[in-house]
Order: C-alpha cells, then sequence, then structure tokens
C-alpha cells in the first residue's frame, strides 16, 4: 500500500493507500467514529463503520490522544463535507506512540503559556498557515530575482563591522579579535554588485534593539537586493515589482491558509502600481494634519508609520528624509544636500515599514568624510572605502523585512507569529 501525502490525495481517489502523521482531533457518533488526521501538508477526515460495538478499531480509536503518532490505510473517497473534500474510509491503524497530557488543548492559553510552547504550537492550524504563508513569500522572493537575472551571493553573519549603527551590535569574540552578529549584508553585497552587476542576499540578521513592540524581534530575515549603477527611482521600481509579485503569488497559492486565518483578502487584491510617492517634508504635512505630534527632523517610529500607512490603499513609498538620521552610506540630494536618497516602504493597513532602501554614495572623498563624521572606525571600513577607489559608480539596493511582509499579508497583530521560533527582548527559549 502506498505511502502518500494529504496534500497528494486527490490523485488517489477510488485507491487504497498510507498516511503517516498525528492525530489531530476524533468524535464519535453513534456506530461511526471520525479520525481528524495530520501530516504536515494538510488534514484527512478517516472513518470507521461498525454495528459491532467491540469493533476492533473502535477499541484502538479510543486510545488515541491528541497528537498522537500513527500510520493509518484506507480507502480514498470523495465528500464535501471532509476537510479537502476526501476521507479516508479506515481498514488499518498503526499506533506509533500515545501522547499523554498534551498541554496545548482546544481551551484559552495566554499568550506567554503559547509563547513558552512554541515548539508544539506550531502544529496549530492558524501558526501552521502564517508559517505556510512565509514558506510561500520565501519562494516568491526567490523566483523573483532568480527570473530577473540577480545573482544569490550569501554575506557573512560574522563582521567586523557595523552597517546600520553600532547601538544595536551583538558582540562576540573571534578569537583575538572583536566581531559583530550581522545587522545587514548590504556592505557586502556593494562589492559583489561591482563583480556581478545585480545581486542579492538572503538570510538572518541580528538587531540588539531594546524595543518591545508587535513589530520587532531580535532575529530576522531580509532579502537585500544591490544594484550596479540603479538610481533611488530604479530601485522604487524594483521594490514596487517585488512586492507585487509576492502578492499575487501569496494569494493564488495560499487561499485556504488564508481564510483559516480569516484574513479578508479584499485590501491585498485591491493593490496596483504605482505606489504613491511622497518626500519626508510631505509625509510630516499629512501627519502633522492628522494631529501627530512629529517634529521635523524625527525619524519615524510605529505610531508615524501607522498613521501615514492609514491614509492610503496601497504600499506608500516615503523619500528624501534628512541625511542625519539616515545611515552614513546614504547619497545625498544633489540639490538639498541635508537630505538623503532613501525611500522607506509603509505597507497598508497601518503596518508600516516593510522596505528601507536608498541610493549610496559613490564618491571617494564624501564617504571617507562621512565615516568620520558618524565616528566609524577606519580600519574597519578599509574595503568599503576601495569599492569607491576602484571603479566607483552609482548603485542602490533595499532590505525587505521577511517577517514584517508576512504579518501584514496575513494581518496578525503581532510579529512573532511569523517566524517558527521568535527571539524577542529578554526572551530566547525555546
Amino acid at each position: 500500500m502506498k505511502w502518500v501525502y494529504i496534500e497528494d490525495i486527490s490523485q488517489y481517489d477510488g485507491q487504497e493507500v498510507e498516511i503517516r502523521g498525528w492525530v489531530y482531533n476524533k468524535r464519535s457518533s453513534g456506530k461511526v467514529r471520525f479520525l481528524l488526521i495530520r501530516d504536515g501538508t494538510g488534514l484527512i477526515q478517516g472513518t470507521i463503520f461498525s454495528q459491532d460495538k467491540d469493533f476492533p478499531l473502535f477499541r484502538v480509536f479510543d486510545e488515541l490522544t491528541q497528537e498522537s503518532s500513527v500510520v493509518v490505510r484506507g480507502l480514498v473517497r470523495p465528500d464535501e463535507r471532509a476537510p479537502g473534500g476526501y476521507e479516508l474510509g479506515l481498514k488499518e491503524i498503526e499506533v506509533i506512540q500515545i501522547a499523554k497530557d498534551y498541554p496545548i488543548t482546544p481551551k484559552e492559553h495566554s499568550v506567554a503559556f503559547l509563547m513558552e510552547h512554541r515548539h508544539l504550537w506550531l502544529r496549530s492550524q492558524k501558526q501552521h498557515a502564517v508559517l505556510q504563508v512565509r514558506a510561500e513569500t520565501v519562494r516568491a522572493i526567490r523566483d523573483f530575482f532568480n527570473d530577473r537575472g540577480f545573482r544569490l551571493m550569501d554575506t557573512p553573519i560574522l563582521t567586523p563591522s557595523a552597517c546600520e549603527g553600532t547601538t544595536t551590535l551583538f558582540e562576540t569574540s573571534y578569537f583575538d579579535q572583536k566581531a559583530y552578529l550581522s545587522q545587514s549584508g548590504q556592505l557586502y553585497n556593494e562589492a559583489t554588485a561591482a563583480a556581478f552587476g545585480k545581486v542579492y542576499c538572503f538570510g538572518p540578521t541580528f538587531r540588539a534593539e531594546k524595543s518591545k513592540t508587535r513589530r520587532h524581534l531580535i532575529e530576522f530575515w531580509m532579502v537585500e537586493p544591490e544594484v550596479a549603477f540603479a538610481t533611488l527611482q530604479d530601485i522604487i521600481e524594483l521594490g514596487q515589482d517585488l512586492i507585487m509579485f509576492i502578492l499575487e503569488r501569496v494569494l493564488r497559492k495560499c487561499r485556504a491558509d488564508l481564510e483559516v486565518l480569516e484574513r479578508d483578502t479584499a485590501p491585498l487584491e485591491k493593490i496596483s502600481r504605482p505606489f504613491p510617492q511622497v518626500t519626508y517634508d510631505e509625509a510630516v504635512r499629512l501627519l502633522k494634519e492628522k494631529g501627530s505630534p512629529i517634529v521635523y527632523g524625527d525619524d519615524f517610529g510605529a505610531p508615524e508609520e501607522t498613521g501615514l500607512s492609514e491614509i492610503f490603499d496601497r504600499p506608500v513609498c516615503v523619500t528624501h528624509f534628512p541625511a542625519k538620521i539616515k545611515a552614513f552610506y546614504m547619497q545625498p540630494d544633489q540639490d538639498r544636500p541635508d537630505l538623503a536618497l532613501g525611500v522607506d516602504f509603509l505597507a497598508s493597513e497601518g503596518f508600516g515599514e516593510i522596505i528601507g532602501g536608498g541610493q549610496r554614495i559613490h564618491d571617494l572623498d564624501l564617504l571617507e568624510q562621512r565615516i568620520k563624521e558618524f565616528n566609524l572606525p577606519a580600519e574597519a571600513y578599509k574595503w568599503y572605502v576601495d569599492l569607491r577607489r576602484y571603479g566607483t559608480f552609482p548603485h542602490s539596493g533595499f532590505g525587505l523585512g521577511l517577517e514584517r511582509t508576512v504579518a501584514w499579508i496575513c494581518k496578525l497583530s503581532h510579529i512573532r507569529e511569523t517566524i517558527p521560533f521568535p527571539r524577542l527582548l529578554y526572551k530566547i527559549y525555546p
């Protein structure tokens, strides 16, 4: 008898198959027993029917508990009422293990309890759906860049220097030197872009931010493209294309998962290009009109990002931030050097920033000046400065936060559910 996965069950209509998985739920109704089984790819209902109350399969059924591991065998048949439209007429149940006292029951549990049992909470239907969306988002991102001729370049996790600022670095020992967990692969991407033209990296990044908000993780995943000779506007176009590609893919492939999450997809389906663009100056004016206490020159926090994204029915691109609140490598505007050629993409429905990026400084003297102004160690950035010394070129890129994007698509109230094992402020278990 062939071992099959539940997601492929429609291919085996009328055949006897074997499914290996876990008990999700069970119930009885007179002479019928219903066993809901999951195998990681889906749910299927197995049924047992007998006039004999002492039927051997009934006795096995009665012993089963939530999350017991089993191998079941039976006949696949269509049933519109069953999950997935098919059920299994059970003929055999092989018990691998009876799970005793599974801690996550159908009753209400606190978030703290569920996070303490994150290794088990992943099995619940809604958590499973979120991570299905995450997996499809990852596939979409890779397909987008690979199909456009970008080269994947893996960048170091251990680095000798900072990218986003020295106050949010995790420091560690690297033999007889100091090293830091990567905040971004961008600086290394700028080197590989000089070799390959258009590149991207995709991996974990780390920020030692003492932020305890629904939008912050200590460890998160980011995709970062970098394009040689691209301008700010070029990279804005690329970001719009990427977001649209992700949305179209997830809405097509993860419809059932979004239904499990009770996500109203209408706002996402209405999104189209072009995205509105506003300058920082215009954004401050819009926020003040809404009653925000923001002062010109302040960076945007969660309230400002939420306020702006609520104005538009699609992501909005905010550009030309004050240079003093942006990273040292940001190219200044030619007409207004006090402004940086940067962009933040703020997701709609109040979800805030999902992309940050812009055009990089390509002038050698200006970059060296900025490194001094930011009190950065010149020796650690010597290799980075070399990129301007040997064949400098205008270039641009951005970083898209995977978890924030998934939180927006799934409309989650907290980012912690978008990654299998979240790292939060002061929380590293499990």
